[in-house]
């Protein structure tokens, strides 16, 4: 394994030179660090927060083609994403697993309607596919899904798609990119860029945002991979650059496995806007979502907004035998998705893109625009396959269809952990438990509503690049997400070991325990 701290990243970014320079330390852009350094190429990935703190963190938790696509008949795009959830699937079995899910039937027609448009879907997922889909009577559908709603069940239609953790998905395709020699660093934010006499790009000056020090970072080709963040380092390349990305909120609800205690998913087919509703389990947890809300600007911690949680338990309860209420969320998180104008955001007449863009500057930018996680691995294939010409590279091919991401452990292998909270980390397991065995209070859970043992967050400090009780709490581990006043009162002993790690004071850890509380009020729901 490569020296995956944060210290030695920064060495080696500080006045550096590579092939290429990636800003952004999302999905797309940790794909794009994978794909480059898998393909020999010299590569450093600059994230101005922490891995995944934006949108890729804040997920609905699937792999999937995209059931809605099917309706409006976008077959190429569901194609795409099949093909890609089969190689996830694949390639990282200790994050990516089989699901069920159900979609209740109460009327006669959406038997024959679902059931085609399901049996489509099985057969663009070809060879590739997880399982047939089938119908289910009234008893097996009760048996599925326990809380459904009984007034007028017909049965159901089942299929199966691909669940994941998100944030921990990322942090593996962190450390799959420094396996493969690739320099990546969180905390440090692009403040302005390197241009030759010709203006075009090669590089970027980088601040550390821990000591406030700037450096530069020398590169052949820079790819812009800021999600929706996107336009601000093309406007800072090009002034008059057009807005292309619109930020749409998607928010998500989480409650207690007794809402819909099986280990089925249920699909709610119809909403108050037209989109799907899904009731997902996750971590021992119930999560349900998404919305869609089109928001004015991006923010890197965005908060529900009252009605969407309204029209989460509104839609939820439809469908479920007993209603979701306020009083019985968990946590609450909303992520922005990415949307690509490809006329501009201003334009007069709207031109929405659901597939991902790749568009090159006058002076040689590299932008990779909208997408999601279940193509994060082709989108960065075509990214670099621009990006090689515009850097003048030598072309290589691309290496990532197979390429088992950091952590891997096949499913049916004895060493695969059987705690939900460390299968996430695959072959590297006994390292975890390592370390949580280095003192008693580290063996113990950090709360007594979380999976999680407290030496979790030296691990994170030590292996993981965590600088933070939000990176320990929200990403490192799904703390937050799951529960967000048990992760808040968490903080104080959280951020004491990260201090410990990390050389800090006491007063260090009392005001990241703040700051980390601040951040987690947004996470809750008021009665």
């Amino acid at each position: 394994m490569s020296d995956f701290t944060r210290d030695a990243m920064l060495a080696r970014a500080d006045g550096g030179s590579f092939d290429v320079l990636v800003v952004g330390g999302g999905a797309t852009g940790l794909g794009v660090a994978v794909d480059s350094a898998a393909r020999g190429y010299s590569v450093c990935l600059v994230e101005a927060h922490d891995f995944a703190k934006g949108t890729s963190s804040r997920s609905t938790k699937l792999v999937h083609g995209g059931v809605r696509y099917l309706e409006q008949l976008d077959i190429a795009l569901v194609m795409e994403a099949l093909h890609e959830r089969g190689l996830m699937h694949q390639n990282a079995p200790h994050l990516v697993h089989d699901l069920a899910f159900v979609v209740p039937r109460y009327t006669w027609w959406e038997g024959p309607f679902y059931g085609a448009g399901l049996k489509l879907y099985d057969i663009l997922a070809g060879k590739r596919n997880l399982a047939p889909s089938r119908s289910l009577s009234v008893e097996e559908t009760i048996v599925a899904i326990p809380n459904v709603a009984r007034e007028g069940l017909l049965g159901s239609i089942q299929y199966h798609d691909g669940q994941f953790d998100d944030a921990r998905m990322a942090m593996s395709l962190a450390m799959t990119a420094a396996d493969h020699g690739a320099v990546v660093v969180n905390g440090a934010r692009v403040v302005g860029l390197l241009n030759d006499a010709a203006g075009v790009v090669k590089g970027a000056r980088v601040m550390d945002r821990e000591s406030q020090r700037e450096f530069g970072v020398h590169a052949r080709v820079v790819v812009n991979a800021c999600g929706i963040f996107s336009d601000e380092l093309r406007t800072m390349d090009d002034p008059r650059a057009i807005r292309m990305v619109e930020p749409a909120q998607g928010v998500h609800l989480v409650f207690d496995r007794a809402l819909q205690p099986s280990s089925i998913a249920v699909m709610v087919p119809h909403t108050d806007d037209g989109r799907v509703l899904f009731v997902i389990p996750w971590h021992d947890r119930v999560v349900v979502g998404t919305t869609d809300t089109p928001m004015k600007a991006p923010d890197i911690e965005p908060r529900a907004l009252p009605e969407e949680i309204e029209f989460i338990l509104r839609n939820a309860g439809r469908y479920l035998e007993r209603d979701p209420t306020r009083l019985d969320v968990r946590s609450v998180f909303a992520g922005m998705r990415p949307l690509v104008h490809e006329r501009g955001v201003d334009a007069a007449t709207k031109s929405i893109s659901r597939s991902h863009k790749v568009v090159v500057s006058a002076s040689g930018i590299v932008s990779i625009l909208g997408g999601k996680w279940t193509t994060y691995r082709r989108m960065a294939q075509d990214t670099m396959d621009r990006a090689i010409d515009v850097g003048g590279l030598d072309r290589r091919p691309c290496a990532t269809e197979s390429l088992r991401v950091r952590g891997y452990l096949p499913r049916m292998d004895p060493a695969m952990p059987s705690e939900d909270w460390l299968r996430v980390y695959g072959c590297d397991a006994p390292r975890v438990r390592a370390v949580c065995a280095e003192r008693a209070a580290w063996n113990r859970p950090m709360h007594p509503r979380l999976p999680y043992p407290l030496g979790v967050a030296a691990h994170a400090v030590r292996y993981e690049m965590a600088r933070s009780a939000d990176d320990v709490l929200a990403r490192r581990t799904r703390s937050l997400f799951l529960d967000a006043q048990a992760a808040s009162d968490s903080a104080d002993v959280v951020a004491q070991v990260i201090a410990e790690e990390l050389g800090r004071s006491s007063a260090w850890a009392q005001a990241n325990a703040a700051e980390f509380r601040t951040i987690a009020a947004g996470y809750r729901v008021s009665e």
